[in-house]
């Protein structure tokens, strides 16, 4: 019995500048159900604040409570591991997401102290040989290496584009420290989110519905909820048909969640 669903946004929710077709008619069937749900996102080029603006411009209404995103997991994981000064690599509005610790270099290009954490996110463009090589130079000097996610690409348009995977993989490779993933895959996010259904809610009956095979359905299926994979964002059939993750359901797109997860055991 299903007792709760977690969401992407970016590829499962909406592409690009469009909403999937019927991904607010689900959101809305589940409402009518009472089967809580929570939307799960490794983005960090906007805040929550943002993240519900652009839905509801998309015509999805959410509340920021509903939104569970990898900044605010990373703000919560630097703080439970001691560093109160962190330098974020980053874009700037996922900053407003990282209360309770001081920021310093990085992308806001400040001097608050000596950083005992380095915060990784998804700068594409941004990203320069000089950022790396602060970033490499905090590590070397003792800093912990974090991350928001090590996502290897997203959907750009027509086609695809890096996504923060490469540039950590680049900094693990290059200090020989690995990094520690705020957001998916990591299973205390995925715990995190789970809990935001509400008091009782238990991974096995929890399904993750997302296109990214690893940070969504492998990700998921390794914290002992369900895998379900949308054939919309990233997807591509080459990538499933030649690998060794399994999703537990494949969709067509989001617009087929109630019915799916009505007809589920």
């Amino acid at each position: 019995m299903i007792a709760g669903v977690l969401l992407d946004l970016d590829g499962t929710l909406y592409v690009g500048d469009a909403a999937v077709p019927g991904a607010a008619e689900a959101l809305a069937r589940l409402r009518a159900a009472r089967l809580p749900f929570r939307l799960v996102t490794n983005t960090t080029s906007r805040s929550r604040a943002m993240l519900v603006e652009r839905l509801r411009g998309l015509g999805i209404a959410v509340s920021a409570e509903e939104i569970v995103s990898a900044p605010v997991a990373a703000a919560t994981l630097a703080r439970d591991r001691g560093h109160a000064v962190v330098a974020p690599f980053l874009p700037e509005p996922a900053l407003e997401d990282l209360e309770g610790v001081t920021l310093t270099g990085g992308i806001t290009g400040s001097n608050n102290g000596r950083p005992t954490a380095v915060l990784l996110g998804d700068l594409g463009e941004r990203w320069s040989y000089a950022l790396l090589q602060e970033a490499f130079d905090h590590v070397m000097d003792g800093a912990e290496l974090l991350t928001c996610s090590r996502d290897r690409y997203f959907r750009k348009g027509e086609g695809l584009a890096l996504d923060a995977g490469p540039f950590v993989a680049a900094l693990e490779y290059a200090t020989g420290r690995e990094a520690i993933v705020a957001g998916k895959p990591s299973g205390g996010f995925f715990y995190a989110a789970v809990r935001a259904l509400g008091k009782g809610v238990r991974p096995e009956s929890v399904v993750m519905i997302g296109d990214d095979l690893r940070s969504d359905v492998e990700g998921a299926q390794r914290a002992g909820l369900q895998g379900w994979l949308v054939r919309t964002g990233k997807f591509r059939e080459g990538e499933l048909a030649a690998g060794s993750i399994v999703p537990d359901r494949l969709l067509a797109t989001v617009a087929d969640l109630p019915a799916a997860v009505m007809l589920s055991p």
